[in-house]
């Protein structure tokens, strides 16, 4: 289960747009961010997608992509042309096609590949979507399939694209919006499939067009309602009216921390206080608990920061290729200096086994000892963590007005400097850890985690 939201020139403080998503995949699905740089094709050539080949452009864009390690598309991505997309599983009554075709998630990377404006981006999608379909296991250890929501977002418009099989409908977006797991267009949107109507009526699911409501004809109603996604929706829309005109990149990754309205309520609140003891419970900042519903949590997280038209602030990128946006920094990246250097180290590359020396999986050692005591725990790294934040904000200020050197340099030391925080940090909250396991059903879940990527007993947090 994810989020995505976006606020448009009007609702920001800087007169940018700004572009937030968290992915929320399975607990041991590792999370990588990469860079990929323009190239151009030869006539003829195919494109290895997740599950299938299709026709390779001419000439693919340079893209920055937040990706499960084993996916050839990406959660959430930005290419050099300022387009930036996240997407979102959605529920539908559509049966999902027996083949493998294009999932969501490479649709997305096709987007950002293809198209130099949202517009762009939203064409790219729904043709090779009304021509390939979106068909495949979306599931890491478990299957899952689900269709696909998009947030498609460049320095002047934003769209919402939302899906049920091959068909599909988009409303350009007036001032800010979010998504969920949910259809969220109504009666009212810009742009459909032509099918969209007629397919519905046909399978006896409308009358005809008149109050013709997409969420409402075409939602799998059980499925939704189980991913919680309109509360998770509900709490990022009111954030966004709250900060209407001030919204900036500290208050997306705020958003991107939210724990819910238990968590507002309760200072010493932990992921394992959701309702039936941790059974229940989606938040925007997820961490997964027992049992078949909370089975996901955020795995990595994402701000784009677009200037405006014309301006002079570069297009900045913030990522964490961490999990818990609660327990983690944002590190700027720039499209000039990953065309330099590419992604600073992140040591080795995350797969589904525990691998010491690498950034997901050092991170994860501290997001799992936290977990054993989280409100005290927390509460010990809360001052330092916002301190790291606050000098890695500073340093990409000043890198955004400088050389390309200067975002190259910053890039590097913001992500270096994290690497070294979270490995401190963890030593620091295993010493203060509980020494006995807990007993309950989330306890054992953690430790199903654990046994299933070959996380050790002596690893911190086990």
């Amino acid at each position: 289960m994810c989020d995505t939201f976006v606020a448009l020139a009007e609702a920001t403080a800087t007169g940018g747009v700004v572009l937030a998503k968290n992915s929320d995949r399975e607990p041991n699905e590792a999370h990588e961010v990469v860079h990929v740089p323009a190239r151009d094709h030869a006539p003829g050539d195919l494109v290895r997608c997740t599950y299938r080949s299709i026709p390779q452009a001419s000439r693919t864009h340079a893209v920055l992509l937040g990706k499960p390690y084993w996916i050839w598309g990406a959660e959430m991505g930005a290419n050099e042309h300022g387009v930036v997309i996240g997407n979102e599983a959605v529920f539908t009554r559509v049966p999902h096609e027996a083949e493998p075709g294009l999932i969501g998630m490479d649709l997305l990377r096709l987007g950002l590949e293809r198209a130099t404006t949202a517009t762009g981006a939203v064409d790219v999608i729904t043709g090779l979507l009304e021509q390939y379909g979106q068909a495949g296991d979306c599931g890491h250890e478990h299957p899952m399939r689900y269709h696909n929501g998009f947030l498609v977002a460049d320095p002047r418009e934003a769209w919402v694209l939302e899906t049920a099989g091959r068909e599909w409908v988009a409303r350009r977006v007036d001032g800010a919006a979010s998504i969920s797991n949910a259809i969220t267009t109504g009666a009212e949107f810009d742009r459909a499939s032509a099918g969209l109507v007629p397919h519905a009526v046909a399978e006896g699911w409308a009358d005809g067009p008149d109050g013709f409501d997409v969420g409402a004809v075409y939602s799998d109603r059980l499925f939704t309602r189980f991913s919680e996604a309109r509360v998770r929706q509900c709490r990022t829309s009111d954030a966004l009216a709250a900060g209407s005109g001030r919204m900036d990149v500290a208050r997306a990754w705020t958003m991107l921390t939210d724990h819910g309205a238990r968590a507002d309520d309760h200072p010493r609140w932990s992921p394992r206080d959701h309702a039936l003891g941790g059974l229940l419970g989606q938040t925007v900042c997820a961490h997964a608990g027992f049992g078949p519903v909370r089975v996901s949590q955020t795995t990595g997280s994402w701000v784009s920061d677009l200037g405006a038209p014309g301006g002079d602030r570069p297009n900045t990128h913030w990522v964490s290729p961490t999990s818990a946006p609660c327990l983690s920094v944002r590190m700027p990246l720039w499209f000039d200096a990953l065309g330099t250097v590419g992604v600073p180290d992140t040591g080795a590359t995350p797969r589904r086994t525990y691998t010491l020396g690498s950034l997901w999986w050092d991170h994860e050692d501290l997001h799992r000892t936290v977990l054993r005591d989280y409100p005290r725990l927390r509460g010990l790294l809360t001052e330092e963590l916002a301190e790291l934040q606050g000098r890695i904000d500073a340093l990409a200020g000043r890198a955004a007005a400088g050389s390309v050197e200067d975002r190259v340099a910053c890039s590097k030391e913001a992500f270096a400097e994290a690497a070294e925080s979270y490995r401190r940090w963890t030593r620091d909250v295993q010493a203060q850890a509980p020494r006995r396991p807990g007993l309950t059903p989330y306890d054992r879940a953690w430790r199903r985690f654990d046994r299933s990527c070959g996380r050790p007993a002596t690893a911190p947090g086990s």
